[in-house]
């Protein structure tokens, strides 16, 4: 496992990625061929002090540049690491990267230049990270160890520019972000209390995470866990996320995902969303979400727009195996989305079709478990409720309609509105 966390005594942002490696007779002969690149041969310090970027930059490039399949490996100890970039494209398309050891970043945002982000993946091919050993903080090698971030959120705001539209955000790092890249693994990934997002994929095609762990405050803003954004072919598998957004977020441009095993709370559910927030904008398609547990959250499974204008959509959507426990809005399809002020009070241009909702049951924190309000313009068409059993304070939870179209079938607790 893998994570990043924040030192008071030391005052550093932590970052801390230890692998484990999947063992078997193919990919031993396959490590054996592979040339590997240690970052302390290459002028790293395992001080937690000595800023080591440029040996990891220095190893990057000498993976990326072999001919060959390749490893970076960072042993053992705790490498400071300013804001780093390990771009490609690469000349070979088989690089592994494994980290036995803790990475530091500075607590100063201002010290990275403002750059909205901490280490980035971009434009690779065939990347695969590894990790394991897990332990704690000062007792050997280190797992479970992530970005903590203990300052106020709130005092001061900058534009973020580049995957994410142009809009106000509190200051702080984007853990990790990968971009622009295909055919990636990343196995034993957590992140603690990160500045802003925690894991972002964009533009991505054919990506794997699987055991990723993140763990925020349930009241720290725009801390979404994962989010996808422009990707096809996202795969998340067997993770716990708890944070003070949404645990996993999927924005315009998204397609054929599968988010399975999941365990989301504190946070604000799984969300297809928020979309519609420009006229002309990707849809998203293709999304299955099961076996997924919330606890305590804001919403659990929801779909968001906001309410003006545009050519998105939301389609073939499956929420399936789903448990709620104590949750606000269990199931949502919320097209007059607006968080703040200044909410644009149209009709939602996004069209929402054939979503269906499959063995849900639970406890709902409020009344009306089941809310689809959808857009006066374009109703919502296709909407198939199977198996819904959900109560509220041991009764019968009830459910609100607005311009939804669909049916219901088996279990029908509460009873349809559709």
């Amino acid at each position: 496992m893998a994570e990043i966390i924040y030192n008071t005594c030391l005052n550093y942002l932590v970052l801390a990625l230890s692998f484990f490696m999947l063992l078997s007779d193919s990919s031993s002969s396959a490590n054996a061929a592979s040339v590997q690149y240690n970052v302390v041969s290459l002028g790293a310090k395992a001080d937690g002090k000595t800023d080591s970027s440029k040996a990891f930059l220095s190893a990057w490039a000498l993976a990326c540049g072999s001919t060959s399949a390749a490893t970076v490996y960072v042993p053992q100890g705790r490498f400071l690491v300013q804001s780093a970039s390990f771009n490609g494209p690469c000349k070979n398309s088989a690089i592994t990267v494994r980290i036995d050891s803790t990475l530091v970043a500075p607590s100063d945002y201002n010290m990275n230049g403002n750059v909205g982000n901490w280490i980035v993946l971009r434009q690779v091919t065939g990347v695969s990270v590894f990790g394991g050993n897990p332990g704690r903080a000062g007792h050997g090698p280190l797992g479970l160890q992530a970005l903590r971030q203990e300052l106020p959120y709130w005092h001061r705001t900058l534009t973020i520019i580049g995957f994410f539209r142009p809009f106000a955000r509190e200051v702080g790092y984007l853990n990790l972000e990968i971009s622009n890249s295909q055919n990636i693994l990343v196995s034993g990934l957590s992140s603690l209390n990160s500045q802003m997002f925690h894991i972002v994929i964009n533009a991505c095609q054919n990506l794997k995470m699987q055991g990723v762990k993140v763990s925020a405050s349930g009241t720290s803003p725009n801390t979404d866990g994962i989010h996808i954004g422009a990707s096809t072919g996202v795969t998340i598998l067997n993770s716990k996320i708890g944070t003070g957004d949404d645990c996993v977020s999927i924005g315009p441009g998204s397609n054929n995902l599968w988010i399975e095993n999941v365990a989301c709370g504190p946070g604000h559910g799984i969300s297809i969303g928020s979309l519609g927030k420009d006229q002309q904008e990707d849809g998203v398609q293709n999304v299955t979400v099961k076996t997924v547990t919330f606890t305590g959250t804001q919403n659990g499974v929801r779909i968001k727009s906001w309410a003006r204008p545009s050519n998105s959509f939301a389609r073939n959507i499956l929420f399936q195996h789903a448990i709620m426990n104590n949750v606000q809005n269990p199931m949502i399809i919320d097209q007059n989305y607006c968080p703040n002020s200044g909410c644009p009070n149209q009709a939602s241009g996004v069209r929402v079709s054939d979503v269906t909702y499959q063995d849900i049951h639970g406890t709902s924190a409020t009344e009306v478990a089941v809310k689809f309000d959808c857009s006066s313009e374009y109703p919502c068409t296709g909407i198939k409720m199977q198996d819904v059993k959900l109560s509220y304070r041991n009764q019968v939870a009830t459910a609100s309609c607005a311009h939804a179209g669909g049916t219901a079938s088996g279990i029908e607790q509460p009873s349809s509105c559709l």
